[in-house]
């Protein structure tokens, strides 16, 4: 049986040996046979070694490191980076964490810790270029909680809020062109649909690349003043997020995040295309689930797009006829998602759910 400071040691050495790795870290059952296992940068760990790991864990972070000072906090920080490793102080947050993404002392200790680098930047040795480097190191911690298997860090409000701080004082300090930015979108992008497979329905990391787009459309680069900008940064983002939310079609969040992207596109075409590919998905395999047809209601009416409805529906290319609007007249107040389907039904009724035009 492991004791609990041989648990603490076990997973401390895999965080201080992890550089910037992303690690992939999975809760393992006891029947295995071992409380941790580890191949490269995949961990497995029982739920009782981790349990173990983190009593010990608390009681370090409570002797030590809540009394530290800013001062203690900036020695600690430089001691990390000229080992180019882990501090033991860091090293315990984030075993902290791992067992208890919400623990919000833990997290803002490590807030601290980077605002007082950041505050005392003449006082950091290569300045810029050693906090950029802390953290990216930050960013890849958090990655490695949003994208493993975890029962709850995919979708933790605490770790969505802090990756959004973490990357708000990284573009504070690194100068972005526009490429880097949108080369930074769409990998923020890559780890919420990461996170969104993991947890269906991850309102907090659809809320966070909203919250991105926000963040990047203020960024200081050569397209800040133009309006356009934040049109280049939505529609980088629409066909990917749609990839995602038509092999995902049951999930809202997705699909509501889908909007948001067009809402920011003045490209008529941009939306007309998105929402005709959803409609001939939806038509032609039959899908019924209120998810998409809602993404579908919503886009048709605001940005009046019912010509794209009446072509995906016709019921003859010679006749070019729409199937008819009078069957779902009883059902557009209170459900108006319901309207669509109800169309859709009609059409396949007449040509099946395989039917191409």
């Amino acid at each position: 049986m492991t004791a609990p400071a041989d648990a603490f040691q076990q997973l401390a050495g895999v965080f201080a040996s992890r550089g910037d790795k992303i690690l992939d870290i999975e809760i393992i059952p006891s029947s295995l046979g071992s409380p941790f296992l580890q191949d490269g940068c995949a961990i497995g760990i029982t739920k009782k070694t981790l349990v173990q790991a983190y009593t010990v864990a608390r009681q370090l972070f409570s002797k030590k490191l809540m009394p530290m000072t800013e001062d203690d906090l900036l020695v600690s920080l430089l001691e990390t980076d000229s080992s180019r490793g882990i501090a033991s102080d860091q090293v315990t947050t984030e075993i902290m964490l791992l067992f208890d993404c919400e623990h919000l002392t833990a997290c803002n200790w490590r807030k601290r810790r980077l605002l007082a680098a950041l505050v005392r930047r003449k006082d950091v040795p290569g300045r810029d270029s050693t906090l950029i480097r802390i953290l990216k190191t930050e960013l890849t911690l958090l990655q490695s909680y949003q994208c493993s298997p975890l029962h709850r860090h995919t979708k933790s409000p605490t770790l969505w809020s802090h990756r959004i701080w973490v990357l708000e004082q990284l573009l504070k300090i690194e100068e972005q062109s526009p490429e880097a930015l949108l080369d930074l979108e769409r990998h923020e992008l890559a780890v919420v649909l990461r996170a969104g497979e993991l947890h269906p329905k991850n309102y907090y990391a659809f809320t966070y690349m909203r919250q991105l787009h926000a963040l990047l459309t203020r960024s200081p680069v050569e397209k800040r003043d133009s309006p356009n900008w934040s049109a280049v940064l939505a529609a980088t983002l629409v066909n990917p997020v749609l990839d995602w939310c038509l092999a995902n079609p049951r999930d809202i969040s997705g699909w509501v995040f889908g909007i948001y992207l067009l809402s920011h596109v003045p490209d008529r075409q941009l939306q007309v295309d998105a929402v005709g590919r959803v409609l001939r998905f939806a038509r032609d395999v039959g899908w019924e689930g209120e998810s998409l047809w809602t993404f579908i209601d919503q886009t048709v009416r605001q940005f009046d797009l019912e010509s794209v409805v009446d072509e995906a529906f016709l019921l003859d290319q010679k006749r070019r006829e729409p199937v008819s609007t009078t069957v779902v007249k009883s059902s557009l107040t209170k459900w108006p998602w319901r309207g669509r389907l109800d169309r859709a039904r009609a059409y396949w009724a007449v040509y099946g759910s395989s039917h191409d035009t």
